[in-house]
């Protein structure tokens, strides 16, 4: 039997932070066809396993929904997933206009609200025992966020939820696209340092927040913060000027607003609840979680440091996908891991070092392009005085403070906050 349990959130927390012109197309798909122009295709992990923003999904699938507001009952997929057509209603209240992407939870899908009048993104779980609970208590970090943000300017706001033929939908608002999508669509060119300095203080303020309710976000990327707005400009790109370049390449985009939020709340932990052994995606993961040490709220402002030089330079800091190259990253970048960390490692560690707790490398290296892709990093201040003009000094000292190998002297994100990199342009503009 078709269940449908709806808990409603009031839109007093909404950002109504004013728009002075209308919303262009950088995130959203072409405008719906006429109904009844093309059939439906059914849409079930068409798209991979990576979250893809909109413009990959064509709204030519689009139809009229049925006339009883309720699509045909279908079986799930053998993954559990939702299938689903473009056009068809999920509830007789939202309407289904494309499917923004997929994860391994479920997918995410763009849906008119008629109730309302707007469009929300809803996250369809999959019909699987333990999403299904995870999802559970997603819904129950989003209602605590959600009671405590006022105004709703840090993280994602949650409009309502149900269960619906065995699949538990969150329905959040609407927002534009996130900052690793912006970089790609960018040619991954790194953001203006001023711009840098907007972020990361929006960043360091919503990780603060969500801190002071004694959560943990643990999977903090570009991916999982978002532009509220998906209205952009091109400006000159100062490093092409020079060349002959083409079709436009000698112009950069920026984003018209800088306004983000923090998304993604599935994998947040409670501060005082047990913790997985392994938290965050590879590239942002603090040295504590490789060496199972035991992590906390520090884990967090690893990932937030390791996010700022990525906006600083347009690429990853550590690129890398096994645990014994990442510790040599961060080691040819950052200097030696600190000796009373290393005593202290797992088991399942102690294989990465040698007898006096050095790190085993190159000799364990996997190949001769993992040896090179270590070999080329460059220290942490001279990677930023790469890509950074002004406040080179001021950035890479928070960079060291937020990147500190031992998590109890890792900078606090309030901490952070009072740092001369968002102090000191403050008494400039005094």
């Amino acid at each position: 039997m078709e269940t449908q349990r709806i808990m409603e959130f009031p839109h007093k927390n909404m950002d109504k932070r004013p728009r002075k012109r209308p919303r262009l197309t950088w995130d959203m798909p072409p405008p719906l066809p006429p109904p009844k122009v093309l059939p439906a295709i059914y849409c079930v992990q068409e798209f991979g396993n990576g979250m893809l923003p909109n413009y990959a999904y064509s709204s030519m699938f689009y139809r009229e929904p049925p006339c009883n507001g309720s699509p045909p009952w279908r079986p799930d997929d053998k993954d559990g997933h939702y299938m689903f057509a473009i056009g068809e209603n999920l509830t007789p209240r939202y309407r289904i206009l494309s499917k923004m992407g997929e994860g391994t939870f479920g997918q995410v899908l763009e849906c008119l609200d008629d109730e309302k009048k707007e469009v929300v993104a809803i996250k369809i779980v999959r019909s699987i025992p333990k999403y299904r609970e995870a999802a559970m208590i997603e819904i129950d970090v989003l209602q605590r966020l959600a009671r405590h943000d006022v105004g709703g300017s840090r993280c994602v706001q949650i409009r309502n939820w149900f269960d619906y033929r065995n699949h538990i939908c969150i329905v959040f608002e609407k927002l534009g696209p996130s900052l690793y999508d912006f970089l790609r669509k960018n040619s991954y060119r790194s953001f203006p340092i001023d711009l840098v300095r907007e972020l990361a203080r929006q960043i360091l303020e919503s990780v603060a927040f969500v801190h002071d309710l004694c959560l943990i976000h643990t999977d903090l990327k570009p991916e999982n913060i978002l532009l509220v707005s998906s209205e952009y400009i091109k400006v000159p790109d100062c490093k092409f000027l020079s060349r002959s370049a083409k079709d436009g390449s000698y112009f950069k985009s920026l984003p018209k607003s800088s306004a983000i939020k923090l998304i993604d709340f599935g994998s947040t932990t409670y501060e005082h609840q047990d913790h997985s052994y392994v938290v965050s995606t590879r590239h942002y993961r603090a040295p504590e979680v490789i060496l199972g040490v035991g992590w906390n709220y520090p884990c967090d402002l690893w990932s937030v440091g390791c996010i700022l030089v990525e906006l600083c330079s347009g690429e990853a800091l550590f690129q890398t996908h096994e645990n014994l190259e990442h510790l040599a990253m961060m080691e040819k970048v950052l200097g030696p891991l600190p000796q009373h960390m290393v005593l202290r490692a797992d088991r399942r560690a102690e294989k990465y070092f040698r007898r006096g707790a050095r790190l085993d490398w190159p000799d364990s290296a996997t190949s001769r392009e993992s040896m090179r892709a270590v070999w080329k990093l460059p220290r942490l201040p001279n990677l930023i005085m790469q890509h950074v003009d002004h406040s080179a000094g001021d950035l890479i000292d928070l960079l060291q403070g937020l990147l500190r190998y031992d998590p109890a002297e890792r900078l606090k994100a309030r901490e952070a906050l009072r740092h001369p990199f968002f102090t000191r342009d403050m008494r400039r503009g005094s």
